[in-house]
C-alpha cells in the first residue's frame, strides 16, 4: 500500500477530477496492512529523508512548485 511518494509530498492533478494531495510533511511514507484477528490492522509511517537536497535540485532546475511541495508538504 502506498499512501504517500517519495519526493512529491504535495501535488495536483486534474484527473480523473481536479484535486490535490499534500501530506503535511516532507517525509517519506509508507503503510503496512495486515489481517489481524478482529479484521484488518494498518500502522502509517512517516520516515524522514534528506528532501532539502530534492528542494535544491527542484529549484536549479526551475520547479518552484516543487521546492515549496518537498520542503513544507503542501502546495504553494
Amino acid at each position: 500500500m502506498n499512501p504517500g511518494s517519495v519526493g512529491q509530498p504535495a501535488y495536483d492533478d486534474t484527473h480523473p477530477v481536479p484535486h490535490v494531495v499534500e501530506t503535511g510533511s516532507p517525509d517519506a511514507r509508507y503503510a503496512i496492512v495486515e489481517q489481524c484477528k478482529d479484521g484488518w490492522c494498518v500502522s502509517l509511517l512517516s520516515v524522514p529523508y534528506d528532501h532539502q537536497s530534492m528542494a535544491q535540485l527542484a529549484r536549479l532546475r526551475g520547479r518552484p512548485e516543487w521546492e515549496h511541495a518537498l520542503l513544507t508538504g503542501y502546495m504553494a
